[in-house]
C-alpha cells in the first residue's frame, strides 16, 4: 500500500511519527519536494492498524488524509523514526525514555539534498494521550542559512586557491610580511618597483605593470591599461594589511614573582579574551645598525611558542563562570621566560649591557634569529601572533580556520586578481589598482593609512596631474572587507532579511547613514557583473539597535570622489585570534574581482546617472 500527499496552501506539514511516542520529535518536510518516492506498505498499514485498535479505523483515516496535504503530487512513506542521511541538515531531540526503535526504514531517498529541509517542533501540541496525532504547520523560510548552506556547488580550483591563500596567511604574521609576500607575488608576475623619492617621469607607460610601498606595511600596484591615455579611470579594490594584534611596547621588560613578562599593549578593537593560554610567536621589523652610518630594516619572523599569557585558575576565581573578564594592563601579560632560567642562560653580550627597556631573553632571541649582536638591535616594532597556523577544517574540509582574515583574505584576493587578469590588458582603456593600506583597524588616519595621501598622489602621478575632474568620475573603487556571516548561535544578532551565510558568495554591504560607501548604483554594476558570471551576490545591513562598524571605503570615497561599493567575505568570530570563512566563497570571490580588473571598464559604460 503506497500513500499519495497533495498539498493546497501549507508551507509544511509535521508527521506523526508514531502514537506510542507522545513527546518525541517530530519532522517537516519541505514544500519544494516533486520527486515521487515509493512507500513502505508493511510501515504505513502497521502505523494505521495501531490508531484503529485504539481510536477507530474511521476517525484515523479521517484525521491522516487531514494531516498529508501537501501542495506537489507526491508519494512517501511514513517510518517508525526519522532516519538520518549524510550531509543533511537534520535537527532531532529524543525523549530520555522511550528511545525511537531501530529500523532499516529511509526516508526520502530519492529527492535531491538541495530540496530537502527538515526542522523540529519539539513542544508543540503535535502528540497528546488523547489525541493519536495533531496538524502543525510550520513555515520553512525561517531557516534560510541552512537552506543557503545545503545549496553549495563546489568548485574544482577549490584546493589549488585555498592553498595559495594559506601559505600567504601563514608567512603574513604581521602587515611588513604581508606587503613583503605581495611583493614576491607581483614581481614573479612582471610588476617593477617604483619609489616615491624618485621622480616618474616617462617612467609609467601602457602595458606596465608597477607598485610602490610606503612604510613597509603599505602598497598600491597598478597595471596600465594599453590602450590608456591621461584623463582615463583607475579600477580600484582597496584592501588593508592590519588585524587586531598586540604590540610589544617601547619599554616591555617586566619582572613579577620570578617571572619575566613582555608588556603588551592592545592594537585595534580584538577579542582579547582569546588571546589567552595561546601559543604565542614573535614578527615585525628590526633597525639594525650595519655599520656606522648604515642601518637597515630587517623583517623578524619567531615562529614558534615562546611567549604565553595563562588565565588564572577556576579555583582561585570562582566568579570566573559567570563571565571572563579581564584587566589589559596587569592581567594580558604574557610570560617569556623564569628569571632564574634567563640569568642561568644569559650570553657574555647580554650581561656587559646596561640595564636595558626590554628583557636581555628577547634582545637575545632577536639577535640570534637575525644572526646580529645585541648591540647592533637599534629598535623594533613588533607583535605577536598565535604560532597554530592557518588550516582547512570541517569533517568535509569546506572552512578556513585562521588568524587575520579580516583582512589579509581580501588583501590576497586584490592582489591575485590583479595578476590574473593581466591577459587582456592591452586592451584596457583604464589603470587597474590594487591598493592595501594599514591602520584600518584604528581609523586609517596615519601616514600608511586609507586617510593619507598615499593612493592619491600615486594615481596623479601615473595621470601626470590629471585625477582631479574627468579621471574619478570615470573611476571606480571596491572596498574590500570581511562581513559577518550569520551566527548558528547568535542569529538573532543579524536582521532577519539580511543574515549572509558561509558558501553563498561575496556580500555586498550596505548602510543608511554612510558607514558603508555603497550606492544603488555601484551596488547595481558590481550584482550585474556578478550575473554575467554566475556568482551568487548576498546583502547584508546591520540590525538598527546594533552600532556599526566601517571600513576604507567612505574615507576612500571622500578623499577622492570615486564611486565605491562596500563588499566582502562572510566570516565567523571576527576580530578572534582564530577565525573561520567559507573555501568555496574564496573562490567566488576571486571570480568576481578578476571579473572587475578586467570587465568593469565595458560595463561601466552601459549606465549614465549624471
Amino acid at each position: 500500500m503506497s500513500l499519495r500527499l497533495d498539498q493546497d496552501h501549507t508551507d509544511g506539514v509535521v508527521f506523526p511519527l508514531c502514537r506510542w511516542l507522545p513527546s518525541v520529535a517530530s519532522w517537516t518536510i519541505s514544500s519544494s519536494l516533486k520527486t515521487p518516492v515509493a512507500t513502505s506498505a508493511r510501515t504505513w498499514t502497521s502505523w494505521k492498524q495501531r490508531t484503529s485498535r485504539t481510536r477507530g479505523r474511521s476517525t484515523a483515516t479521517s484525521r491522516c488524509r487531514r494531516a498529508v496535504r501537501l501542495r506537489h503530487s507526491s508519494v512517501y512513506r511514513f517510518a517508525p523514526e526519522p532516519i538520518t542521511r549524510p550531509n543533511a541538515t537534520i535537527k532531532r531531540q529524543y525523549p530520555r525514555a522511550n528511545p525511537p526503535p531501530t529500523s532499516n526504514t529511509h526516508l526520502l531517498d530519492h529527492i535531491p539534498l538541495e530540496t530537502r529541509t527538515w526542522t523540529t517542533s519539539h513542544g508543540l501540541p503535535i502528540f497528546s494521550r488523547d489525541d493519536h496525532f495533531r496538524i502543525c504547520v510550520v513555515p520553512l523560510k525561517t531557516i534560510t542559512p541552512a537552506s543557503a548552506m545545503a545549496k553549495l556547488s563546489l568548485s574544482p580550483r577549490t584546493p589549488q586557491t585555498v592553498g595559495a591563500f594559506l601559505d600567504f596567511i601563514n608567512r603574513s604574521p604581521s602587515p611588513f610580511h604581508a606587503v613583503y609576500e605581495t611583493v614576491q607575488t607581483l614581481a614573479a608576475a612582471g610588476f617593477k618597483q617604483l619609489r616615491e623619492e624618485d621622480s616618474w617621469k616617462d617612467a609609467v607607460q601602457p602595458n606596465g605593470r608597477y607598485y610602490v610601498t610606503r612604510n613597509q606595511s603599505a602598497i598600491v600596484a597598478f597595471a596600465v591599461g594599453g590602450k590608456y591615455q591621461r584623463g582615463n579611470g583607475f579600477h580600484v579594490i582597496g584592501a588593508h594589511t592590519d588585524s587586531p594584534c598586540l604590540k610589544v611596547k617601547p619599554v616591555s621588560s617586566i619582572e613579577s614573582q620570578g617571572w619575566l613578562q613582555v608588556g603588551v599593549e592592545t592594537y585595534g578593537g580584538g577579542l582579547f579574551h582569546t588571546w589567552f593560554d595561546r601559543d604565542l610567536g614573535l614578527a615585525g621589523r628590526v633597525i639594525v645598525r650595519e655599520g656606522d652610518a648604515s642601518f637597515q630594516s630587517r623583517l623578524l619572523l619567531v615562529n614558534r611558542p615562546i611567549l604565553r599569557i595563562p588565565t588564572l585558575a577556576i579555583h582561585l576565581d570562582r566568579k570566573v563562570s559567570e563571565g571572563f573578564t579581564f584587566n589589559k594592563e596587569t592581567h594580558l601579560r604574557p610570560v617569556i621566560a623564569s628569571a632564574a632560567r634567563a640569568e642561568l642562560e644569559a650570553t657574555t653580550d647580554a650581561k656587559d649591557q646596561p640595564k636595558s627597556k626590554h628583557a636581555s631573553v628577547l634582545l637575545q632571541l632577536i639577535a640570534k634569529e637575525l644572526d646580529v649582536k645585541i648591540d647592533q638591535i637599534c629598535d623594533f616594532e613588533l607583535c605577536l601572533f598565535d604560532t597554530q597556523g592557518a588550516n582547512v577544517g570541517g569533517v568535509l574540509e569546506e572552512f578556513i580556520f585562521s588568524p587575520r582574515l579580516d583582512n589579509l583574505c581580501c588583501s590576497w584576493l586584490a592582489t591575485h586578481a590583479l595578476v590574473k587578469s593581466l591577459d587582456n590588458l592591452a586592451d584596457d582603456e583604464n589603470v587597474r589598482v590594487a591598493a592595501l593600506f594599514d591602520n584600518e583597524e584604528v581609523g586609517s588616519q596615519s601616514l600608511m593609512g586609507a586617510g593619507s595621501n598615499f593612493m592619491q598622489s600615486v594615481a596623479e602621478r601615473v595621470a601626470q596631474g590629471e585625477l582631479c575632474g574627468a579621471a574619478a568620475r570615470k573611476s571606480f573603487m571596491v572596498s574590500a572587507d570581511m562581513a559577518h556571516g550569520v551566527h548558528p548561535n547568535y542569529s538573532e544578532k543579524h536582521e532577519q532579511n539580511h543574515r549572509p551565510a558561509l558558501h553563498a558568495g561575496p556580500v555586498i554591504k550596505y548602510n543608511a547613514n554612510e558607514r558603508y560607501a555603497t550606492s544603488g548604483t555601484s551596488a547595481f554594476l558590481m550584482k550585474e557583473l556578478a550575473r554575467r558570471h554566475n556568482v551568487g551576490i548576498q546583502e547584508f545591513v546591520v540590525r538598527q539597535d546594533t552600532g556599526c562598524g566601517s571600513t576604507i571605503g567612505p574615507i576612500l570615497s571622500t578623499n577622492t570622489g570615486i564611486r565605491t561599493i562596500d563588499v566582502g567575505l562572510s566570516q565567523l568570530s571576527m576580530h578572534s585570534i582564530r577565525e573561520m570563512c567559507g573555501t568555496e566563497d574564496l573562490v567566488k570571490t576571486l571570480d568576481w574581482f578578476t571579473a572587475f580588473y578586467s570587465e568593469f571598464s565595458s560595463l561601466d559604460k552601459c549606465l549614465k546617472t549624471d
